[in-house]
């Protein structure tokens, strides 16, 4: 009965209109404090696999949440819906099999013992999370199964839906109405802004949805849903959101954003936000009407402490500030000496073609058709000849290495891998160039260089991508396909010098007007120097839907030739600083 007790206290903080602090994040705050045997990514489902590999270093963060100040203490089981099918892999490492609903008890165990050893057994509450959207049947038997024998023997006090986007378009709705009919609260979270579908780094998803956010809220309010909130985003997407919502529901909001980004080593924590300006940021949201604040990925005990303090006895205010971020994009035979054979207007031998001596790796990824097209302009040109030069997204470096062969005084070969350095500064060593030629392996969002580059060269990933079905992941879902391509943009003023050139690829599936005006807005001009016509692959074909999704909303395109054959144009952009 104290469990029931518990969850009384935190309504009884709405009605005395003192703030709910929820806690931060579990396993971004496993990888911080270097939790054993643990190792974080999706792969590794999100922290899910530290209840059997790890359960005391679980338990010690939802211990340091509870001393932090937290009132709601999630479980660590937001990947619990595909849970059934990969706890099996584990069976096959072990003499004794793992149940994932063993796990998802023990996840409702560790914070119960927390609160056990504290003074808020009458206060403090478990919220069992499940992250994402129920997109099937099976998922749907997951929950059922939750509520007929793990939340029988062991019930949260809460269950928190958690990171939603798509709710109208599968089983959720009728999931939540389950289990708040089986007398168990149900809060409610998405990574939404008022303006829409939000991504992992705050960019928009489709086009403009009107009230369709606010009607939801309502619709949720109606069936019995308790709070609801706004999560999984940067904490310059909530400012707005919070009275929007108020306009639709009665419903106690909340906010728990985002510090910092997932990466392939794993998460990297936002060295730019502290926790004092943490908690200042939240007295915001608290004004906005903000009645449950805490974290998501990468907001740990020391912010949730700073926050607790310093949101304690601060009324909830009711003010209205407009949205901070961008807007919506717009609508938006090697035997026979061939060596004379074709020659170009230099006197160039073009057969064989004299392409850079390449290897790839395992793991790298091999040169794309845009990559090709680069490599064409450079090689046909003197670009980088006694110049410093960057690749962006070196991949194998069959541009850094061409950049070499031009002449380039320095190239640096720049790439998210490790792998694809190495691989690339081995190509370097193989066509003699190895010695004008340096590697840096790190992500291109916390990429500040100490000199700017007098070229640069990027081939960047650029596909649409229907966040549908990959909303409870943290890698960064690419709704419009332009993530990396507006990125470099709005940042190539800090890598490229005042006189210097950008060769940027770009497809038609993503459009020109706002590459045309996010140059303009930051001070480039920018011309095609070359093109070319690319028939889509399997993978093109597979995000065709989303393609033509993106098409619709703005001046996208590609052709259509007949019932299955579709390309589209690459274009070879040079870049300047506007005069």
């Amino acid at each position: 009965m104290k469990h029931k007790t518990a969850y009384s206290s935190i309504l009884d903080h709405f009605r005395r209109d003192e703030c709910v602090i929820l806690d931060g994040a579990i396993a971004t705050e496993l990888q911080r404090s270097g939790a054993s045997n643990f190792e974080l990514s999706d792969d590794t489902h999100w922290g899910f696999d530290a209840l059997h590999m790890a359960p005391k270093s679980v338990q010690d963060v939802h211990q340091k949440y509870l001393d932090a100040g937290a009132e709601v203490l999630t479980t660590n089981t937001y990947s619990i819906l595909d849970a059934p099918s990969y706890t099996a892999d584990y069976d096959i490492h072990v003499e004794k099999p793992i149940h994932w609903m063993d796990l998802a008890r023990t996840a409702i165990e560790l914070p119960r013992k927390a609160i056990a050893k504290s003074a808020k057994q009458d206060s403090a509450v478990v919220a069992f999370s499940i992250g994402g959207e129920i997109e099937d049947q099976q998922q749907r038997a997951t929950v059922e199964l939750l509520l007929g024998k793990v939340f029988r023997e062991a019930p949260p006090d809460l269950v928190l839906f958690e990171t939603l986007s798509l709710i109208e378009d599968n089983m959720t709705f009728d999931t939540i109405k389950m289990i708040i009919e089986a007398g168990i609260p149900v809060w409610v979270s998405f990574r939404r802004c008022r303006k829409g579908v939000c991504g992992i780094h705050g960019q928009l998803w489709g086009g403009p949805e009107g009230d369709r956010f606010g009607r939801l809220a309502q619709s949720l309010e109606k069936i019995g849903v308790d709070a609801l909130m706004i999560n999984c985003m940067p904490v310059n997407r909530v400012d707005g959101t919070l009275p929007w919502l108020r306009d639709f529901t009665d419903l106690p909001l909340g906010v728990y954003p985002n510090l910092g980004r997932f990466v392939e080593s794993g998460w990297k924590f936002d060295e730019d936000v502290s926790a004092s300006h943490y908690s200042e940021i939240a007295l915001g949201w608290r004004e906005e009407g903000a009645q449950i604040i805490g974290g998501c990925c990468g907001v740990g005990p020391d912010e949730i402490a700073t926050l607790a303090i310093a949101l304690k006895g601060v009324p909830m205010g009711n003010s209205r500030k407009e949205a901070l971020g961008e807007d919506t994009p717009p609508m938006p035979d090697k035997s026979v000496d061939t060596s004379t054979f074709w020659q170009d207007q230099s006197g160039r031998n073009l057969y064989p073609l004299p392409l850079p001596k390449i290897t790839v790796d395992p793991g790298v990824f091999v040169p794309t058709q845009g990559s090709y097209l680069i490599w064409k302009y450079l090689f046909n040109s003197d670009i980088g000849r006694d110049q410093s030069c960057l690749d962006i997204g070196c991949g194998v470096g069959i541009l850094a290495v061409q950049l070499a062969l031009n002449g380039a005084a320095h190239v640096t070969a720049f790439d998210i891998q490790q792998e694809a350095v190495d691989n690339t500064l081995t190509n370097a060593f193989r066509n003699g160039v190895s010695e004008r030629m340096t590697g840096i392996a790190a992500d291109l969002y916390s990429f500040l260089p100490q000199d700017k580059y007098d070229v640069i060269v990027a081939s960047l990933y650029q596909m649409p991508t229907n966040p549908k079905g990959h909303t409870r992941g943290h890698r960064d879902i690419d709704y419009w396909g332009r993530n990396l391509l507006d990125h470099f943009i709005k940042n190539l003023r800090n890598y490229l010098a005042q006189d210097g050139t950008a060769y940027l690829m770009q497809v038609s599936m993503l459009g020109a007007r706002r590459t045309r005006d996010l140059l303009a807005r930051y001070g480039f001009q920018s011309k095609v120097v070359d093109f070319n016509l690319y028939q889509y692959n399997p993978v093109f074909l597979d995000n065709l839907e989303q393609i033509r999704a993106v098409e619709k909303l703005s001046d996208a395109y590609h052709f259509k030739f007949d019932t299955n054959e579709h390309t589209m144009v690459m274009y070879l952009l040079e870049i300047e600083r506007r005069q």
